[in-house]
């Protein structure tokens, strides 16, 4: 309910109102303005995070993102093997903003990696232990048939560790301990996360956090 000094007054034009209409109605649903397409790729890479690719169904999709089975197949003609590499390239997109704020916001490569762990385990919490990593959960056990869901997967891993990588580079590790580093990072997070959804706890990442924050500063 708006309060008095939001309520239209007749000095406001009606394009006024109008917008001030569409941006309640924004506010109010966070997937408002999105295209067709994208909302096919999150709902996929949503249901897919959650129930993973053989669990998940176009049907399923195709109502989640309240899009026809003609819109599915429109926008995603290689059917569900398109829409699980695509669904992979926005759970990649995702975890690599988050990495590189929190390795971005800090000087020191083993903080910024301990709260990556941290950020991590919160936003796991938040979701009540069903938002595991994206990547892994669509891949699994569909990558040695799938090439494309394969190359999606190994392009997010590897973007991944690049950016932990350039972050060392930047404060003065050399270029093949950066590299390896970056490689136990991302593998140690990955496990940690898995093992963390599944005992629905927090403490396995916050304890591979802790320990990559020693190891990193082991090589200074």
């Amino acid at each position: 309910m708006k309060t008095t000094s939001e309520q239209s007054t007749p000095e406001q034009t009606a394009s006024e109102q109008t917008a001030s209409r569409q941006h309640d109605g924004a506010a109010a649903d966070p997937g408002a303005g999105l295209g067709t397409r994208e909302r096919i790729v999150r709902a996929t890479a949503r249901l897919m995070q959650r129930q993973g690719y053989e669990g998940t169904g176009i049907k399923q999709i195709s109502k989640e993102a309240e899009a026809t089975l003609g819109s599915v197949y429109h926008f995603f003609p290689g059917g569900k093997q398109e829409l699980a590499a695509e669904a992979i390239r926005h759970g990649d997109r995702e975890f690599a903003e988050m990495l590189r704020r929190a390795l971005e916001g800090r000087p020191d490569p083993a903080e910024a990696v301990l709260a990556v762990a941290q950020d991590v385990a919160a936003e796991l919490r938040a979701s009540d232990w069903l938002d595991g990593c994206p990547v892994t959960a669509t891949s699994l056990g569909t990558a040695a048939h799938a090439p494309g869901i394969q190359r999606a997967a190994e392009e997010a891993f590897e973007r991944w560790r690049g950016l932990v990588r350039d972050k060392l580079l930047a404060c003065g590790f050399g270029a093949q301990d950066a590299r390896e580093l970056a490689h136990t990072v991302i593998n140690t997070l990955e496990g940690a996360e898995f093992t963390a959804q599944v005992a629905r706890d927090e403490e396995p990442l916050l304890i591979a956090g802790r320990h990559l924050a020693r190891l990193i500063d082991s090589y200074r």
